[in-house]
């Protein structure tokens, strides 16, 4: 379906291309690339353009890069699971067009956007790539490579916001700090935790990969609960029975509860089991249930957010 969609809007294209020849280069000062040049067998890296520049993300997490900059994106593809912007970045998005989600975007909604400057994530859509070149100059992203602050910081060097994005991770490191010491004060400097997160089809323990892992075990310091170590490094979580949660010995157990009734079903049929009641970290009221849209974002803007809703649950 979504090759399908594409070859039709190539075919669009390039009926467009020949019509305009190089209007649409002339009408694209803010960018250092041609919209018209071949597409380039690596993605493009060195494109600069003003951060007022009419710009189309084409992955959530850049979307949220960009709003830590100060930068609303003009059209942006939804998250997956709520069909819509995230609901901890909605009310930035205001009167953004919607692309629809990374796997299938409407490139006709992007076509008709006339972006500048075009965003993708390099997983997703770098096969793509030539398609969106044929609209606008194209920075693509690897996201599976590096950090959040690797991401954020690449576009402020496209944008010129280099200070500002050092600014955001600094600020980040402090709250990170502060919170920190929240946590250890109330669950006391040797408490284990765990992370799960309870979906519509089954119970994970979230492991040190990211999204999750980084944040919690890196940025707050906590120690790993029994057995989080051995999940493997390149699998962000395991699936397991609720039989095994005991195994883990955690002092405390972030949850995560998936959008939808059922997984917030599933979950409150775990509260009334004993081997849940029976958990030491459950004994001691030290479960905490997360703000997942924030969590799950491994973005700079979400895991700030992250940060804001840990200082919020230790606070009281």
């Amino acid at each position: 379906m979504k090759k399908t969609k594409l070859t039709l809007v190539s075919l669009m294209l390039l009926l467009l291309l020949s019509a305009c020849g190089q209007a649409h280069e002339a009408a694209s000062p803010a960018s250092t690339a041609s919209p018209s040049a071949p597409a380039s067998a690596e993605p493009a890296t060195d494109i600069t353009h003003d951060p007022n520049a009419k710009i189309a993300s084409m992955s959530i997490h850049i979307t949220n890069n960009l709003l830590a900059l100060g930068i609303t994106p003009a059209g942006s593809v939804i998250g997956g699971d709520v069909k819509d912007f995230l609901p901890h970045v909605a009310d930035r998005l205001q009167g953004v067009t919607k692309f629809g989600v990374v796997t299938d975007p409407d490139m006709e909604a992007v076509l008709g956007l006339k972006p500048e400057v075009i965003y993708i994530d390099e997983t997703y859509s770098g096969e793509d790539l030539a398609k969106f070149e044929k609209i606008a100059p194209t920075i693509s992203i690897d996201m599976d490579s590096g950090t959040w602050r690797d991401h954020l910081n690449r576009i402020a060097e496209n944008v010129g916001l280099e200070q500002e994005a050092e600014a955001f991770i600094q600020d980040y490191e402090t709250k990170a700090e502060r919170v920190s010491g929240l946590i250890t004060a109330k669950l006391g400097a040797d408490a284990k935790v765990m992370a799960i997160r309870m979906t519509a089809k089954e119970l994970r323990v979230m492991g040190t990969r990211r999204p999750l892992g980084p944040i919690m075990f890196e940025d707050l310091k906590l120690k790993m609960a029994d057995g989080v170590e051995k999940i493997p490094a390149d699998e962000p979580y395991q699936v397991i029975s609720k039989e095994v949660l005991p195994d883990f010995d955690a002092d405390a157990v972030f949850v995560i509860i998936s959008t939808g009734d059922q997984a917030k079903s599933n979950f409150e049929e775990l509260e009334k089991n004993a081997i849940w009641q029976n958990l030491k970290a459950v004994k001691n009221n030290h479960v905490y249930v997360l703000d997942g849209q924030k969590w799950l974002d491994y973005s700079s803007l979400g895991q700030s957010m992250a940060i804001d809703d840990a200082e919020q649950l230790f606070s009281n």
